[in-house]
């Protein structure tokens, strides 16, 4: 009954991916296999171990409970422990009806090896990849862990004080690109030309832009990249805003106002005493975030591009000038 009801409230195209996701995870990380690493140890047993050499002696039931195990199976184990000599047990001094058990050195020294052959397994997952992607992934399983305990982006835990502005690091103008073509394919349909055009604008910026007039910022967000936002030189007085992005994790937090009017403020302060950008009409996150910043709509126009039919906009703001305070 509770497993229809379920079934209702969730599309079964979510559950089918949710455990897509975990068949793929655990055949990576090698869970399913008959020991750890190469060792004699299960999983629950690995676990077992973390956790009292992190936290130090324990009373059994409160291992128990913390672990979510069954009574009769964690005392196997430890009763197995005992016999290797990876643990010592005694009465608890608070309670003698309650038994304590602490690692020995043997027990030290079997975590040790877990734990030097786990960042040895997770160091050769991570290596082919780019730090770049790697800090993507780490973001990524972050987004997991709030959504799974309960969090949303809308929590107080959600604070958008822990947004960072910062100039890219390197491969972050690829970052940018991809995450450009990725979201706007998924969300709008738009196809390989949308991709060309993004790797043509920060292209040329890369090969000629003039620091003391033109700038990119990347947000971050708990450790990760969440967002993205140019400011190019149109002509000497005025600088446009390009290839504004807030990836969908970091959407409610602020990030899109907060890269917006980092521009504004550097185009003000550069000598800028306009700014202009250009959108489309489908974008209404955007286009709302501009509203708020200033921006007034001057020109609309139905173009096709990036394989579909869109009306393209010209959103312009007057800056007051570092220059020209009175303005």
């Amino acid at each position: 009954m509770a497993s229809e009801t379920t079934d209702r409230l969730v599309e079964a195209r979510h559950i089918a991916a949710v455990r897509a996701f975990n068949r793929h995870y655990t055949r990576v990380i090698g869970v399913l296999q008959g020991g750890m690493l190469g060792t004699e140890y299960s999983l629950t047993e690995g676990r077992i171990l973390f956790e009292l050499t992190h936290f130090g002696a324990a009373e059994v039931v409160d291992l128990r409970l913390s672990l979510d195990l069954d009574a009769g199976y964690l005392s196997r184990i430890l009763a197995r422990f005992e016999e290797r000599g990876l643990v010592a047990r005694r009465r608890s001094e608070a309670d003698g009806r309650r038994q304590v058990v602490e690692l020995t050195e043997a027990g030290r020294a079997a975590f040790d090896l877990l734990d030097q052959r786990t960042r040895q397994q997770i160091g050769d997952l991570l290596v082919p990849h780019s730090p770049v992607v790697r800090t993507r992934l780490v973001g990524a399983m972050r987004t997991i862990e709030r959504i799974l305990d309960g969090e949303t982006e809308q929590s107080p835990d959600a604070d958008p004080d822990a947004v960072t502005l910062r100039a890219p690091k390197p491969g972050e103008h690829g970052w940018a690109i991809a995450r450009n073509a990725v979201l706007y394919a998924e969300e709008f349909g738009w196809n390989h030309e949308y991709e060309a055009l993004a790797a043509k604008i920060i292209g040329d910026w890369l090969n000629s832009h003039d620091p003391q007039r033109e700038r990119a910022w990347i947000a971050e967000y708990r450790g990760a990249p969440v967002g993205c936002v140019y400011c190019m030189r149109e002509d000497d007085h005025t600088a446009r805003l390009r290839l504004l992005l807030v990836e969908p994790s970091a959407r409610g937090l602020g990030v899109g106002s907060a890269l917006v009017g980092e521009c504004l403020r550097f185009a003000a302060a550069a000598g800028y005493t306009e700014m202009v950008l250009w959108t489309n009409s489908v974008l209404d996150s955007a286009r709302h975030i501009y509203e708020r910043a200033g921006f007034a709509l001057a020109e609309s126009n139905p173009h096709h591009s990036f394989g579909v039919d869109l009306v393209g906009q010209t959103w312009r703001r007057a800056l007051r000038s570092a220059a020209d305070p009175g303005r």
